[in-house]
């Protein structure tokens, strides 16, 4: 699995509490985690200032982490000044990290269109995978609650499927995570094809062959179809099931076309309250 993740965090989301529970995410594989905060720089025509008590206090806040850390792991706190966008991209190759954890509020295509956000302009830029997770669920975990899903953050993925390029990009992430993995982080997969009419013949000989190949690589794997609409289908079993998180790829995600049309794994993107585990397209 994810071995160097970067944790980042405004403080607004929650994500700060995971600071406390380093030991948790170390019993879940991580080696290296590198909690960041980015002041944003004041958008003005006068030359930006960095404020060093903002930092200073940043800093504190994000100390536990330092404290906390097992001697096995690798813990880094970083603060800086600047785009966000643009310090995340940075600070994620400076250290190498293999998955980027953020938080992001639920919001609609139309908001995202007119405002933006910090996890939409990521996910049309970066080339490291990104973890979503709502500030909501963060606030409504015990402590209990957060050592167990810290120590299991991507034990159980929906994929979704539909047998185009996307999807074969996804699993394929999939599969290189669970053979790279040094013990069982990542243990379950549900595939789950959303189609209009009963399957064919050759779309049930496809998923199989899927699961088969999935369950080459050590997983405990289930598939299924499911008729109705994609989104509403993933949503709904992903509250009904113990998923981790939702996996998805885009080869629509930023591009022209989806200023007109959304894709599903925008929409997830922006309206799952489970964790999404995005791949994003090789660029």
């Amino acid at each position: 699995m994810f071995e160097k993740i970067l944790i980042c965090t405004d403080f607004t989301d929650g994500l700060h509490r995971l600071t406390h529970f380093v030991d948790s995410l170390a019993a879940g594989g991580m080696k290296q985690i590198v909690f960041l905060h980015v002041i944003p720089l004041p958008e003005a025509r006068t030359v930006p200032k960095i404020d060093p008590k903002q930092i200073e206090q940043a800093q504190a806040r994000l100390s536990a982490a330092l404290v906390t850390s097992p001697a096995e792991v690798d813990v880094k706190v970083e603060v800086k000044s600047g785009r966000p966008v643009e310090t995340i991209l940075k600070v994620a190759q400076s250290y190498q990290s293999e998955l980027i954890i953020l938080g992001s509020r639920a919001h609609s295509f139309l908001t995202e269109k007119l405002s933006g956000s910090v996890m939409a302009d990521l996910s049309r830029q970066t080339s490291v995978p990104l973890l979503i997770l709502r500030p909501q669920l963060i606030a409504a975990f015990t402590s209990e609650e957060l050592t167990l899903r810290c120590q299991h953050l991507l034990r159980y993925l929906l994929i979704p499927y539909d047998n185009r390029e996307a999807a074969h990009f996804l699993v394929q992430q999939v599969k290189q995570l669970a053979q790279k993995q040094s013990g069982r982080f990542l243990e379950r997969c549900r595939l789950y094809w959303v189609i209009e009419s009963l399957p064919t013949q050759q779309e049930r000989e496809t998923l199989s062959q899927v699961k088969a190949d999935l369950e080459a690589t050590n997983l405990q794997v289930e598939a299924e179809f499911h008729r109705g609409t994609a989104l509403t289908e993933l949503l709904e079993l992903a509250q009904m099931d113990e998923i981790s998180a939702i996996a998805i790829a885009s080869g629509t995600l930023g591009k022209f076309q989806e200023w007109f049309v959304s894709s599903v794994a925008a929409d997830l993107l922006r309206q799952s309250w489970c964790p999404v585990l995005f791949f994003p397209s090789p660029r």
